[in-house]
């Protein structure tokens, strides 16, 4: 799935017509950014608009984002989840690892704890590979050789 699509699933705002001239379907560029087909006027969708305003204002609190960008605390908060944005070294609020409650600046899950999560999904995918094979000779149970030969 392609970032745009990844946007359009979780409710992010895109922008689909151009805010100055009005033709739609702008073209997306990367990292939140739109350019119209038409006019070439420049737009951002949600993560553009928290990703520019962080490059002036480093160290902002979440609700400081929230505030002078008018994108939704949610929303933010998917950003840092997704390690798509993340806090500041410096600062004194942070997120908390999902399972061990530890200090972490983005993600789910601190570092040990990702180990753990990414040991069990490896464990789980080879053991649904495993249980798919049916291995040399043991393909489908029912008929017999002999009613093979049977004529």
């Amino acid at each position: 799935m392609n970032e745009e699509n990844l946007l359009l699933s979780k409710n992010i705002h895109i922008p689909r017509t151009c805010e100055k001239c009005g033709a739609a379907n702008p073209e997306y560029k990367g990292v939140g950014e739109y350019k119209c087909r038409e006019c070439g006027y420049i737009m951002y969708d949600d993560f553009g608009v928290v990703r520019n305003y962080l490059e002036v204002n480093r160290g902002a609190t979440q609700s400081q984002v929230h505030q002078a960008t008018g994108v939704a605390m949610d929303t933010i908060r998917q950003f840092l989840k997704e390690e798509r944005i993340e806090i500041a070294e410096n600062s004194s609020v942070m997120l908390s690892c999902e399972i061990c409650r530890a200090p972490i600046r983005s993600g789910r899950y601190c570092a040990a704890c990702e180990k753990i999560v990414a040991q069990r999904q490896n464990s789980e995918k080879a053991a649904s590979h495993r249980s798919g094979l049916a291995g040399y000779g043991l393909g489908k149970a029912g008929e017999s050789g002999a009613k093979r030969f049977k004529r």
